[in-house]
């Protein structure tokens, strides 16, 4: 029901280029370019300056995005309303999840979600919690969930499940081989962690801060991008790794890893959806309330808010 030419607006002026658009919207490149001309002839102004093969908004093109991207989300409320009045669950849903959220916690979530709302078109990326939250103030999603300890101001912080990160070695490592290890100890072992930017470093850093260490005093190896990259990486080494016990289920059931506990250290976060302030999306709210009645009739995270 919403004008087509603002839906090509915004994809040209978030993507800033036309090529990228005419992909994303599956329409012809000359007809992005007729429907962002036939704006700028009602407009009589200029949206965008074209410098070579790069384009970049003009001050008109600045004011329209910002008035496009609450007309887009009024429509997008409207289309929701009008097909929740036949008990119809209807819309756009954009989601953004941290590595481990996405792998471990969303999967049976999003498999049940999407058979019991089958026109509801849901969308995830999967990266970093830094990113979940630049992805949100772009508006490039509509509902983000993080594992990070760190919270920004013109953001929406909601926890919904309590994780343990859990000190890991491979199951024929000498490590720990009582299954407990002294803070001195811990020191000293090699370690392979998660990346800057991920929400288990924040998380790892923020509990090692508390009993006056920093990450400049152990002996950190490697920082990898993935926990199935740390997973891997400590099948063929000596060393730990400290990962979501939510990552584990199958390697400790197979008995390929050990937890092993560290004297004085427990390492424990939330969950959390993060979402823009002011700016919810029904569809969103709806994701949110499900997945609380999913974790709540679930007995896979006993840890559930």
């Amino acid at each position: 029901m919403s004008d087509f030419r603002l839906k090509v607006f915004y994809s040209v002026a978030k993507n800033l280029s036309f090529t990228k658009a005419s992909q994303e919207l599956f329409v012809s490149q000359p007809a992005i370019t007729k429907h962002i001309r036939e704006l700028e002839s009602l407009y009589q102004t200029r949206l965008f300056n074209r410098l070579g093969n790069k384009i970049t908004l003009t001050e008109s093109g600045h004011v329209l995005l910002e008035h496009c991207e609450r007309i887009l989300a009024d429509y997008q409320k409207l289309e929701y309303d009008m097909h929740l009045l036949h008990n119809e669950y209807n819309g756009q849903l954009r989601l953004g999840a941290s590595t481990t959220i996405a792998q471990y916690v969303l999967p049976p979530v999003l498999a049940r979600f999407t058979e019991k709302y089958p026109k509801i078109t849901v969308s995830l990326i999967d990266t970093n919690s830094r990113n979940i939250e630049r992805a949100l103030q772009e508006h490039d999603i509509d509902l983000g969930m993080v594992e990070g300890v760190f919270r920004l101001p013109n953001l929406k912080y909601e926890p919904f499940l309590c994780d343990e990160l859990v000190p890991i070695v491979a199951a024929d490592s000498p490590i720990g081989r009582s299954g407990e290890i002294t803070l001195e100890e811990f020191k000293h072992i090699p370690l392979v962690l998660r990346e800057r930017g991920s929400g288990t470093l924040d998380a790892i850093e923020m509990v090692l801060a508390e009993r006056g260490l920093k990450l400049s005093s152990l002996n950190v190896r490697m920082y990898l991008g993935s926990t199935e990259s740390i997973k891997l990486f400590l099948r063929y080494s000596q060393g730990m790794g400290i990962v979501s016990i939510a990552a584990l289920g199958r390697e400790l059931k197979e008995g390929s890893f050990r937890i092993v506990d560290i004297e004085g250290l427990q390492f424990r976060r939330h969950f959390c959806f993060v979402s823009a302030q002011g700016q919810e999306v029904q569809t969103a709210i709806h994701f949110m309330q499900f997945l609380k009645k999913h974790l709540e009739s679930s007995h896979e995270y006993p840890s559930h808010l």
